[in-house]
């Protein structure tokens, strides 16, 4: 089994928020949810979830005639791992200049705002 990437393509992402959601999922489960959003294959997800497998983000048990999904880590670290590798490869590991980008360019709203601020001081603290 190869070591987890830390950085899931968009398509792996999508799946992993849905086995997050459900803890316990089936490939016609992932399937239903996603192909609500838009139409995806079954064939195609499937193929996904075995190469999630693989790269260690699930683990599957059988289940009378299924296999049933689960998620090999929280989502919290994968995440974590995907903003530590971007923080790395785009801002050459710098987090404050990625923290400034975002708050320059994203409309916070007051509430938002005084979250943000709330967060830093207990920080500090």
């Amino acid at each position: 089994m190869r070591a987890p990437s830390p950085t899931l393509t968009p398509q792996e992402l999508a799946i992993m928020k849905v086995v997050w959601t459900l803890d316990r999922a089936t490939v016609r489960d992932v399937h239903a949810r996603l192909n609500a959003a838009r139409p995806v294959a079954y064939t195609t997800v499937l193929t996904m979830m075995r190469i999630l497998e693989q790269k260690g983000h699930v683990k599957k048990t059988r289940v009378d005639r299924a296999f049933v999904y689960r998620p090999a880590r929280p989502r919290h670290q994968v995440i974590g791992e995907m903003v530590r590798e971007f923080v790395d490869r785009v801002f050459d590991g710098a987090s404050r200049p990625m923290l400034l980008h975002l708050v320059k360019r994203t409309k916070l709203s007051p509430r938002e705002r005084a979250a943000l601020l709330r967060a830093i001081q207990e920080i500090d603290e």
